[in-house]
């Protein structure tokens, strides 16, 4: 009578660690969120700035350092935090959808010996960049944009977070938050399929076949840089078309397709790689902190969580 019912206890057991391996996801994604924020966000104002600039009479910075030194003049030092808190607001839900999704799906498709296969790598991070996307990123960026654009205004009218969101949904209504859903997705979900396929494919190269070797925390900030710089060069286009339907004169855009075709057709195909350099800095910095800090959690809760 044993052999038949062995099944049956091990399969509810691998499931509650599945599920586990879930909340401990979104529990040391928030965490990490809130962390990495904090250290990363003056580069990502710089990047969405540049990303804004337009050619003409309209264009304000020369550059990464005019950018800068125009903001401190004009702001003071944390004039480079605007719009922090909306980010902050945003990156501890983000980031915990994010590993969450991810540590749930790869607990679908996992081997046994721990490893993911590529196309299956690929299909978890794109999940989870997905799932980020529609939860979390894009009300996050739509309003995080429309701060940082309102800034750049003679008369900025927001005066603070719930103060600015207000206004938002009271002239555009809750879709105000939720302009360029569609390149959202796009960028995060390519973002996320090629940041999870390399650090899961470096991580598997490093561990050889030795599945439970565990990875240094430095090799791991390596590998998130690499990540990080592998997703940037794959989708800024796809980046500054989302900052530019976020922004506050998206309306002079009919979608997605027409914001990318007067890009091109106004100011050039260079203009699809505005930010390529601030925004490269920020997420290989970004992508490293994030997967340390994460990966640093995970393996506490490992030990007092099993």
């Amino acid at each position: 009578m044993d052999p038949p019912s062995s099944p049956n206890i091990i399969k509810p057991a691998s499931a509650v660690g599945t599920g586990h391996k879930g909340l401990k996801g979104i529990i040391a994604g928030g965490i990490t969120g809130g962390i990495e924020i904090c250290i990363t966000f003056p580069t990502e104002y710089v990047k969405t700035q540049l990303q804004l600039d337009e050619k003409g009479a309209a264009k304000k910075y020369d550059g990464i350092a005019d950018c800068v030194k125009k903001t401190v003049k004009s702001h003071g030092f944390f004039g480079l935090y605007r719009g922090l808190s909306v980010l902050l607001y945003g990156s501890i839900p983000k980031s915990a959808v994010r590993f969450g999704s991810f540590e749930t799906f790869k607990g679908l498709v996992v081997e046994p010996d721990g490893s993911l296969s590529i196309a299956n790598r690929l299909l978890c991070g794109l999940g989870a960049g997905v799932c980020e996307a529609i939860f979390a990123v894009t009300p996050m960026e739509t309003v995080k944009v429309k701060f940082i654009n309102d800034q750049r205004s003679g008369n900025p009218r927001f005066r603070g977070f719930f103060h600015g969101v207000g206004l938002i949904i009271k002239e555009q209504g809750i879709g105000g938050v939720y302009k360029g859903l569609t390149a959202t997705i796009m960028k995060q979900g390519s973002n996320q399929a090629m940041r999870f396929f390399v650090m899961e494919t470096l991580k598997d190269l490093y561990k050889g076949e030795d599945k439970k070797k565990p990875v240094p925390k430095y090799l791991v900030g390596m590998f998130g840089a690499v990540a990080g710089a592998t997703s940037v060069f794959g989708n800024t286009p796809l980046d500054v078309v989302k900052t530019r339907m976020q922004g506050l004169e998206a309306s002079k855009y009919k979608n997605t397709l027409d914001c990318a075709s007067q890009i091109w057709k106004n100011e050039g195909p260079s203009a699809f790689y505005k930010g390529t350099v601030p925004r490269l800095g920020r997420v290989c910095l970004d992508v490293a902190i994030t997967f340390m800090i994460y990966d640093s959690f995970m393996d506490l809760f490992n030990k007092f969580w099993p």
